[in-house]
């Protein structure tokens, strides 16, 4: 009976560990905020693998995966634009107009960024953020 019990135990550690492991999130975290792309079959198939120990945790996973985006592959490109071009999408106000910016985007890089998507995340920056990396506010 001790054996048995022992060997159950072992058996549901293993999984569980599995399903940690098995999570894009915790495998690839430069990757979260991707909001599409091509899917990366190692982190579906590992994800699967949750689904044949216990689905539950094998649905939170792949949930997860998708919500922050981890699933998804990187394009493995980058694109900048200079900043001189992004006053153009900066009101009298101050305010970053999305309109203005999103059709900057599109002719500085050639991609169309959703900035109208809810999961778009906003963040507001200060002015020691801006000390730090030797730039001086201007509006």
């Amino acid at each position: 009976m001790r054996l048995q019990s022992r060997l159950i135990g072992g058996v549901v550690a293993t999984a569980m560990l599995t399903q940690l492991a098995a999570c894009g999130t915790l495998f690839y975290p430069d990757r979260r905020g991707q909001i599409e792309g091509r899917i990366d079959p190692v982190i579906v198939a590992l994800d699967a693998i949750g689904l044949l120990f216990y689905v539950i945790p094998g649905l939170i996973a792949f949930g997860i995966d998708f919500a922050t985006g981890a699933i998804y592959l990187p394009d493995g490109q980058t694109a900048q634009v200079d900043p001189q071009h992004l006053r153009e999408a900066i009101g009298a106000d101050g305010r970053i107009d999305r309109t203005q910016l999103k059709a900057l985007i599109l002719r500085e890089t050639g991609r169309a960024l959703p900035l109208d998507d809810p999961r778009l995340l906003e963040h507001s920056g200060s002015l020691q953020q801006l000390a730090a990396y030797g730039l001086e506010p201007r509006a």
